[in-house]
């Protein structure tokens, strides 16, 4: 049976060397900023990025791999025996997905077998998805076993993020069914998930209301088992270290992962961005 390899974009945002530890590859996802166009992957100082991006008065750009982008990974893979499971940023916040399902079209007119699922989140929710893939490919699993082990992970991983303004997603046209938030509702403290599209979950009005909520969601996560948790931000390392500390005392663990999210997301989501979430350890599991 042939070894089932994994790949992905970079709107994960798993810390540095964890994806090379994996076995992952990925595709990069471009931003365009100040007349430049960069491959996310080559960014390696979002701290630059996101200095920038609060001074300018032109929001930044994002754009999708190419089909070219994506043959670029999967035709050695395929050379080499694999084939491939390709897990993306949700479809509907992006093209990412569909330039991944054509290119696996032109992989299987040469006989080669990739397989695209759309994890229907991004950031700390899809990272979740391709740590429980890359869990059953280590245990041996299959295609079917690889794509279902992801279908799984993406039913069952919850994220929430905190957001200073909605300015960010608005003006980069991402809010989603946010939208009817807009109007006076830029001075809130939006608290939103990603369930397909940006999707709503609360309004509160102070970053203190918005921080206890996302520890009340990760107390319902421990409360649903899902005790694998992760914390995210975009420049807030303070309060992300804080809810860390929170968490450790909740679940009596380390973090799965702790990281800053990148220029592709963080362009529409603004400095500022706190994000939790959970996902169950028997995802995790290698043995499928």
């Amino acid at each position: 049976m042939p070894t089932v390899a994994v790949v992905t974009d970079t709107t994960h945002y798993l810390p540095k060397g964890m994806l090379e530890g994996l076995g992952v590859l990925e595709v990069s996802l471009y931003v365009n900023f100040g007349g430049r166009q960069e491959r996310e992957a080559d960014m390696p100082d979002f701290e630059g990025f996101y200095d920038e991006l609060r001074s300018s008065a032109e929001l930044p750009t994002t754009s999708q791999p190419s089909i070219g982008d994506f043959l670029a990974v999967y035709e050695p893979l395929v050379a080499a025996g694999h084939e491939i499971v390709s897990i993306h940023l949700s479809g509907g916040i992006s093209g990412t997905v569909e330039s991944a399902r054509q290119a696996a079209a032109e992989i299987a007119q040469r006989g080669g077998l990739v397989a695209v699922v759309d994890s229907g989140t991004t950031a700390g929710g899809m990272a979740a998805v391709v740590l429980a893939a890359a869990a059953a490919t280590r245990g041996g699993g299959g295609i079917d076993a690889v794509v279902a082990r992801a279908e799984a992970a993406s039913e069952a991983t919850k994220i929430w993020f905190a957001v200073d303004t909605l300015e960010y997603l608005r003006r980069g046209g991402r809010i989603g069914t946010a939208q009817a938030w807009l109007g006076g509702a830029l001075k809130i403290k939006p608290i939103l998930t990603v369930d397909g599209e940006v999707t709503p979950i609360e309004r509160v009005r102070t970053s203190s209301r918005a921080f206890e909520r996302l520890i009340d969601h990760l107390r319902a996560r421990q409360a649903d088992g899902a005790t694998a948790w992760m914390v995210q931000h975009i420049q807030a390392p303070d309060e992300a270290r804080r809810i860390v500390d929170r968490g450790r005392e909740m679940f009596g663990t380390e973090p799965l992962f702790v990281s800053q999210i990148g220029p592709v997301i963080g362009t529409h989501a603004g400095p500022g961005l706190l994000g939790v979430g959970g996902i169950a350890p028997a995802l995790l599991d290698e043995r499928v």
